[in-house]
């Protein structure tokens, strides 16, 4: 079967969406099918910055024919990106199946075009966010209403195959009120970290932190509980001072508002800003010497990176939020708390914090129970039976 698989950026442009992607693609390619992954040529959208010249516009990467089309932008609050040409690659590609990734933008309308000029079904894996978690202003959010209520419709409607993670994305998706077709739940795959570099705590020593340091994983964006986090943390730094926040990842545009805030609240070295950590062992390492894993976010589809602290052992403190909860269960691996709450998260990990064995009891069932249940063949098992289904007119 010939897939093209649609998406805003594909590795090593940054994401979590375009991790997805790859995986996705790969094993896909791995199975035999021809694969196209039509997507963009940026490495991030916040700030806008393309990939190097070095990254090939066009290549054949683990046996995925890979097309990075030129992007632009409508400006400031009106930001859109749009992939030059690919309406007219995607009809010269002739796939059998277009898999676009992430409603409301314009490559899944792209694929719905293409499915109804051509007669060959569309599939959409919504990635979906409801309008209060994403990032931007009240303009921002007006423009997402208006396309919540007048242009989605017939995008998604488009569809043969709606694909959504967890239930709670679906429910979210049903809240618009336009119709959606044939939804199925396909939970996302868990990619293993390489092995940690040999040695103590080597993590801990690259930045400089001899005691117990809690983690956080993620973009400095808005919507990840991060002000919060550091209002949680003060008091657990009050009470044992050889505690460390550590906050690893690429500045979404928080970094200067967290770093007044750090100020502010008289934590000065007790945080720790590492950026984003490309040495995947050395990442690993983060994972399994961290006490706790926090993840305060407003709002996740999923919440991958709450598997990467499972399978190294480490529990996590996380917000009842999203798809979190559909995997991670209250009391098992970790704990939930409510977003936007630092009272409550500040007594949640205090109680952990000092607790030794529920620690130990949590990381090993979330390592034992909970990762395994999560494979990316699991997943193209599921998508090769949906793609299928939809070329066979079923």
């Amino acid at each position: 079967m010939q897939i093209a698989e649609l998406s805003t950026r594909y590795p090593p442009g940054l994401g979590g969406v375009e991790r997805h992607v790859r995986e996705v693609s790969v094993r896909l390619a791995a199975r035999g099918h021809r694969v196209d992954a039509f997507t963009s040529d940026l490495y991030r959208e916040y700030p806008w910055q393309p990939l190097g010249a070095d990254v090939p516009r066009e290549q054949l990467v683990d046996g995925v024919s890979v097309h990075r089309l030129h992007a632009w932008s409508l400006p400031g609050e009106l930001h859109y990106p749009f992939l030059r040409k690919l309406d007219a690659r995607l009809a010269a590609a002739a796939p059998d199946v277009a898999h676009a990734h992430t409603y409301g933008t314009n490559h899944a309308a792209a694929a719905a075009r293409y499915a109804r000029n051509s007669g060959r079904p569309f599939v959409l894996s919504v990635h979906y966010h409801p309008i209060w978690s994403i990032e931007g202003g009240w303009l921002r959010h007006r423009i997402r209403g208006f396309y919540d209520r007048r242009l989605a419709a017939p995008i998604v409607g488009a569809a043969r195959r709606v694909v959504v993670q967890t239930h709670e994305e679906e429910r979210l998706l049903r809240v618009p009120g336009f119709p959606v077709p044939k939804v199925e739940i396909v939970p996302p795959g868990y990619t293993p970290l390489p092995d940690p570099p040999p040695g103590e705590r080597p993590f801990a020593r690259s930045i400089g932190v001899d005691g117990p340091f809690l983690l956080f994983v993620g973009r400095l964006a808005s919507n990840k509980g991060l002000l919060g986090l550091l209002e949680a943390f003060r008091p657990l730094a009050g009470h044992d001072p050889s505690a460390t926040l550590v906050i690893v990842g690429e500045d979404g545009g928080m970094r200067p508002a967290l770093a007044a805030k750090v100020a502010a609240l008289g934590l000065g070295r007790r945080v720790r800003f590492t950026g984003f950590v490309a040495d995947e062992r050395l990442l690993a390492s983060a994972f399994r010497e961290a006490r706790l894993f926090v993840l305060p976010s407003e709002y996740e589809a999923f919440g991958l990176v709450i598997l990467e602290a499972l399978a190294q052992g480490t529990p996590a403190v996380a917000s009842r939020v999203g798809g979190i909860p559909e995997f991670l269960e209250d009391g098992k691996a970790g704990r939930l708390v409510p977003p936007n709450d630092p009272a409550a998260l500040a007594g949640t990990l205090a109680a952990l914090w000092d607790d030794e064995p529920a620690r130990l009891r949590f990381g090993a069932y979330g390592r034992d129970q909970v990762v395994p249940r999560y494979s990316w063949d699991r997943v193209v098992d599921e998508l090769e039976r949906i793609f299928h289904d939809v070329a066979d007119g079923r």
